[in-house]
């Protein structure tokens, strides 16, 4: 019998999340996610010292050029956290980083820019993919935001299951929260139907994840993006995944179509406190990570001079 994993790509595109470039070779996903926090502690690794460099643009190029040689598809590299609330300055970036990866031979396609799910990142974004550059909408909690990202044509969103799940978990003091009870997988579950309800083009990955039940409840996501030690943990376990999430079901919902204008997107944003508290504390910790990886590169580069 297949394990969970193999009979999980069967329902979804597994992505790694990961900076350890020895992990995505060795699970051979179909793309690949990076962000701050984990080129942080992939910098401070031996085995990829050689990656290494001032330009913490280029040091993020340098590490996403490394992983497309061992996956087909896309590889995310992620806007600095500090622009999160600057459209003209994502889009500087954004374009930035594209011109960095063509430089190196890598075609716009298979790079996906990742962007807050702001209200200037999603405008960015919209942009951005005008110009044939794809983008991938992170920190995303809430309903609010992933309607305004839908509505910008983006390509892909990335819900995070995990966060929800944490946020909500220490609201009611609780151990756990049953799956079946699991706010982040219900969050992941509404988003898609929507999308697949109405039409849209852009993808749903569930990201974030905490246990592997979560990832299960959500097999038929377009994409799910896995970090390494929940990727060992499907790989050990022989069994049968059913989608869960499928465009048919989807189609039988009755969810009304409801695009936001800027201060409809506020408000029913600024209505969700879980949504608004995780994804303020989300840009704060990209961004220290971020500061955290400028001061361990320039540590690394003098003691390499």
């Amino acid at each position: 019998m297949a394990s969970l994993l193999d009979s999980l790509r069967k329902c979804s595109v597994v992505v790694a999340d990961s900076g350890d470039i020895d992990a995505v070779a060795k699970w051979r996903p179909q793309d690949a996610t990076t962000n701050p926090s984990l080129l942080l502690a992939s910098a401070q690794d031996a085995r990829f010292k050689h990656l290494i460099v001032r330009d913490i643009d280029q040091l993020f190029v340098n590490f996403g050029c490394e992983i497309l040689k061992h996956i087909p598809g896309r590889v995310s590299t992620e806007v600095d956290a500090r622009l999160s609330f600057d459209e003209e300055k994502s889009v500087e970036k954004a374009r930035r980083f594209i011109s960095l990866y063509e430089s190196r031979g890598v075609k716009r396609e298979r790079v996906l820019i990742k962007l807050a799910s702001t209200w200037e990142g999603i405008r960015a974004a919209e942009r951005l993919e005008r110009e044939g550059i794809h983008c991938n909408m992170t920190l995303l909690f809430s309903f609010a935001q992933a309607v305004a990202c839908a509505d910008a044509g983006v390509t892909l969103i990335s819900p995070f299951v995990g966060r929800i799940y944490d946020w909500h978990k220490a609201a009611r003091k609780l151990e756990d929260i049953p799956i079946a009870e699991d706010p982040g997988v219900a969050s992941v579950t509404k988003i898609y139907n929507y999308y697949k309800k109405h039409g849209y083009a852009t993808q749903v990955m569930g990201a974030s994840f905490r246990k592997v039940e979560q990832i299960l409840s959500l097999a038929g996501c377009d994409l799910l993006t896995i970090a390494p030690d929940l990727l060992q943990k499907l790989s050990s376990v022989d069994g049968e995944v059913m989608p869960k999430l499928t465009i048919e079901n989807a189609k039988r919902h009755s969810i009304e179509k409801t695009p936001l204008e800027h201060q409809t997107f506020l408000w029913q944003h600024n209505s969700d406190a879980m949504a608004v508290e995780k994804l303020s504390d989300g840009i704060r910790k990209f961004d220290a990570d971020a500061r955290k990886l400028e001061a361990a590169v320039a540590q690394l580069t003098r003691a390499a001079a």
